[in-house]
């Protein structure tokens, strides 16, 4: 509620949202669509200490951006973005942690008629505990009931509202006389503004180990085209290098000329079985843990059988 005059407010309100933009570098865009004053005031609560929020018109808002654009020219990429019933949530810590408190402080809500449906509603199979004479309802919404110990049941799971949809009288109504409550509403983040970027919230679930998978992807892909084209790069040089050791290597066999690396090579070519006696004994160890690994597994399952005297004894 305005307290005061008018004109008070609003120069109160600008220099309030001045303040925020200078002192806060994240800024979250929030739909605020079904939150109700309690709601909110539960999500204020939960953020404190963490982040501020700032609702209001959407032509104050962007009046009082456009204000700061002169000092820091990034905030206009906020502008596109404040259209519907939005807020902003500033603040200065790691934007996971912002985004899973907003995310916690969702409340259930009934499916009313005219409201558009955030996400898929399905009917599970179920007894109702609805008389007979409610059939002719669940039939007008091509639902396949069965009277079972004189009540309605389901018989089987039911798509009944996807997302996006106008929720209907009907499916409102059958799913007040559930008693089931489908909806979850609070702050939706649509935008986040971080230090001059501006991207989608979708980008916050990107791990550590997804981005070195697709960098190493792209490295890969850089040293094949490089190699291919005889373009030196870094991502190439190692393979170049190894590519090039594997002539001089071939060469050295071929010839004369000696190096450490060459002798080795020579030697084997030389001797193969010199090679195979060295590797016999590592082989042999390896088959002799075999063996015993399989004497003790044999002798614990005879002294399992063992523990048991028999009946006839």
């Amino acid at each position: 509620m305005v307290k005061g005059d008018r004109a008070t407010w609003k120069a109160k309100y600008f220099v309030k949202i001045q303040r925020l933009l200078d002192e806060y570098p994240r800024i979250f865009i929030v739909r605020a669509d079904n939150v109700r004053s309690k709601q909110m005031q539960q999500i204020r609560h939960s953020l404190r200490g963490i982040a501020e929020i700032l609702m209001g018109k959407n032509t104050m808002m962007c009046k009082a951006i456009r204000g700061q654009v002169a000092t820091n020219p990034a905030l206009e990429k906020i502008l596109p973005h404040i259209k519907g019933n939005v807020g902003l949530v500033f603040t200065k810590e790691d934007p996971i942690l912002v985004r899973d408190k907003l995310l916690e402080n969702k409340v259930a809500a009934p499916a009313r008629a005219g409201a558009i449906a955030p996400c898929d509603v399905i009917v599970e199979a179920q007894n109702t505990g609805m008389g007979p004479e409610k059939t002719s309802f669940f039939q007008a919404l091509n639902i396949s009931t069965k009277i079972a110990k004189g009540s309605i049941e389901i018989v089987s799971n039911v798509f009944l509202i996807h997302t996006g949809d106008k929720v209907g009288q009907s499916e409102a109504t059958l799913l007040q006389m559930l008693n089931v409550m489908p909806f979850a509403y609070g702050l939706v983040v649509e935008n986040i503004y971080d230090n001059g970027a501006v991207f989608a919230p979708e980008i916050l679930d990107i791990t550590d180990e997804q981005l070195l998978a697709k960098f190493s992807s792209g490295v890969a892909n850089v040293a094949c085209v490089s190699l291919a084209m005889g373009y030196c790069t870094q991502a190439s040089l190692p393979h170049s290098i190894i590519n090039g050791f594997k002539n001089v290597l071939a060469v050295a066999v071929e010839t004369e000329i000696n190096f450490p690396q060459a002798d080795a090579a020579k030697a084997f070519l030389a001797d193969p079985t010199a090679f195979a006696v060295a590797a016999a004994p590592a082989e042999a160890a390896v088959e002799e843990t075999k063996e015993e690994e399989k004497q003790d597994s044999s002798e614990e399952e005879e002294s399992d059988d063992d523990m048991g005297f028999s009946l006839f004894d």
